[in-house]
């Protein structure tokens, strides 16, 4: 699985994007920032676990208080965290029925 996620918004639900490196999640955070229907929020890191925010987000961030800080930190954490378990366990082919399904 790749060690980055690249987390946005579009329609107001939250997605991500799988990256093997930083270089490559950073390019595609861009490209999603630059992009008219999509809200970049940032890029997690799931070997240190640790969520480094988009630029904009990043400087609202820093003016928030310290409680505030923490809140988005865990919640956006937990986000990335809850999208990177749904693919893994995700399986794009359809299985055959059970004898009782």
């Amino acid at each position: 699985m790749n060690r980055f996620s690249v987390i946005y918004q579009y329609k107001g639900q939250y997605h991500h994007v799988g990256r093997h490196t930083l270089d490559e999640a950073k390019a595609t955070l861009v490209t999603i920032a630059n992009s008219g229907s999509r809200k970049a929020i940032g890029i997690y890191d799931d070997k240190t676990e640790l969520f480094s925010w988009e630029t904009v987000r990043q400087d609202q961030y820093d003016q928030s208080s310290i409680e505030m800080q923490a809140k988005l930190g865990e919640e956006i954490i937990h986000i990335a965290q809850a999208l990177r378990r749904r693919d893994m366990n995700w399986r794009g082919e359809f299985q055959r029925p059970g004898l009782f399904a």
